[in-house]
């Protein structure tokens, strides 16, 4: 165990000597993290978040309440400062707005959508209810604040269906069993709309911006905190693939098999390396969180949350750099493959665009990388979660690291490293 310890300090003195190594581990993530950061106007001085007042375009076709309390929603003062509404009469103008990147996103309310919730009598007879949906046409260009616009939308759309479907249930449950008739049910469904509108507002509101934590802590929206994590593990697939390549190197080099010909066996050797790429990974991961947070005021969220959710993180990373690494014959190979690896889970990963506004086959697809997993254990962080809710993206990157160390495992046995 100790022999295992010190090759692996040995491997991170050593990485943290090399000023290259350096330059794309720390200083190239932290600059992107700052450009980012000045684009989105997060280091504009106006105290802002950096998103806010996201313009968008709603048009109401609708003649019902239901399309009425969406325009609402968006007017209302908990949105007040995060969304810029504006009313639209054309679905063709509100379209060339987004075009012409005036706007986010329009959003389309059809003719008859409170119809479709509040269904009339012979809609009951003939048996259509099904839900009318609302159009939103979101700016490619302004992916963030287009994902924010759909979540609105999202949350609105769930809550209508939910009510939709279980007033219309109700409904037709009294007339089956005869407590109203037929000719009855327009009425009921009218009474059901009415009280909707009639409710509380806090009640209608099917969007409330929370900006406390349970103890009461106020939580503000900053854009640092889905840039900088995304930053920080793109990069972190470059440091493990730069350990990885470590072990060829001393193999090419015949470091490696003189080390196999001492009193340490393989098992430590290899132990110990990927204990080294391990350590400069999570250090990486460190002394970025702690820069920022220095440097910027950046708050992460719960201190043992981001400490645990970073060693796990590192974990699933180190796996995939080991499969490189066992694959790969030559250093050269490593490198290669390790910034192909890096720019494509970054992407697939949302370090760029965010995973909202990626086809579903996407998404889904980008459940193989760490950083998917990371960036939303970290967006929970910073939205005021703690380690209790992070257990998905947990056990996800432990589940994926130990797939991939068992693998690579094999590899490196069936390939032999104390052949050249």
């Amino acid at each position: 165990m100790l022999k295992t310890f010190l090759i692996g300090i040995k491997d991170v003195k050593l990485a943290f000597r090399d000023r290259a190594a350096l330059i794309f581990m720390l200083l190239a993530p932290f600059l992107l993290t700052l450009g980012m950061g000045l684009v989105t106007g997060r280091f504009s001085g106006s105290g802002s978040s950096g998103i806010s007042d996201i313009p968008v375009v709603i048009v109401n076709l609708d003649d019902g309440e239901m399309g009425q309390a969406l325009v609402d929603i968006f007017n209302s003062e908990e949105l007040a400062e995060l969304v810029e509404p504006n009313l639209g009469t054309s679905p063709e103008a509100a379209r060339r707005q987004v075009d012409e990147d005036e706007v986010a996103a329009a959003i389309i309310i059809p003719a008859g959508f409170t119809r479709s919730i509040i269904p009339q009598q012979e809609d009951f007879a003939n048996g259509d209810s099904e839900v009318v949906k609302i159009e939103m046409y979101a700016n490619p260009a302004r992916p963030t604040s287009a994902g924010i616009i759909k979540s609105i939308l999202d949350e609105f759309m769930s809550r209508i269906e939910e009510g939709s479907l279980s007033g219309q249930t109700s409904i037709l449950q009294m007339v089956i069993s005869g407590r109203i008739t037929p000719e009855q049910a327009e009425a009921a469904g009218e009474e059901m709309g009415k009280h909707l509108q009639d409710a509380p507002e806090d009640d209608t509101l099917a969007i409330t911006l929370n900006t406390s934590t349970a103890d009461g802590e106020e939580i503000k929206f900053d854009v640092l905190a889905f840039l900088a994590p995304g930053m920080a593990l793109m990069f972190l697939m470059y440091t493990v693939s730069y350990g990885g390549r470590s072990i060829l190197t001393e193999k090419s080099q015949g470091t490696l098999p003189r080390l196999l010909v001492s009193p340490t066996n393989a098992t430590q050797i290899l132990g110990g390396k990927v204990f080294g790429i391990f350590l400069t990974g999570a250090a990486q991961m460190l002394i970025l969180i702690g820069t920022t947070s220095l440097l910027f005021q950046l708050k992460w969220g719960d201190a043992l949350g981001v400490i645990v959710l970073v060693l796990v993180a590192v974990f699933g990373a180190t796996g995939w750099g080991m499969l490189i690494t066992a694959l790969a014959r030559t250093p050269a190979q490593v490198g290669s493959i390790g910034s192909a690896i890096m720019l494509i889970f970054g992407i697939l990963g949302g370090s760029f665009i965010s995973l909202d506004q990626m086809p579903p086959l996407v998404q889904t697809i980008s459940r193989i990388t760490p950083n998917a997993w990371a960036l939303d254990g970290f967006t929970t962080l910073a939205l005021g979660g703690t380690l209790a809710n992070l257990s998905t993206p947990i056990t996800a990157l432990l589940t994926m690291g130990s797939i991939l160390f068992v693998v690579s495992v094999i590899v490196f046995g069936r390939k032999n490293l104390a052949q050249k």
